[in-house]
């Protein structure tokens, strides 16, 4: 019998791209654990828009996250508050500044 291989594992790199873009040394697994929140926050609260994908990308204070949705029109709401919400609703889950793009 096979080996089983992972299909995301093996396509990185070649087809994929990393879903996380940052590098850390000691903090790695407090990193981890944020970006597990991270997801799982943003696909819960967005569960209606159809997310895609989420990327997070670190560098120094700041966390940037590139939401892929179907439906952009219900992360950004009127005016963009619901945006607005989202950004302060991360920024109090993480700690640090949060640069959000949709």
């Amino acid at each position: 019998m096979g080996q089983k291989v992972s299909p995301r594992g093996l396509r990185v790199g070649i087809i994929e791209g990393w879903q996380s873009k940052w590098f850390a040394g000691r903090e790695f697994a407090r990193f981890i654990g944020e970006d597990v929140k991270i997801r799982k926050f943003v696909k819960a609260k967005l569960q209606a828009a159809g997310i895609a994908k989420v990327e997070i990308e670190r560098a120094a204070a700041r966390v940037k996250i590139n939401i892929f949705t179907a439906k952009p029109g219900l992360v950004i709401g009127k005016k963009g508050k619901d945006i607005e919400d989202l950004r302060k609703d991360l920024k109090n889950l993480v700690k640090r500044e949060v640069n959000l793009s949709i």
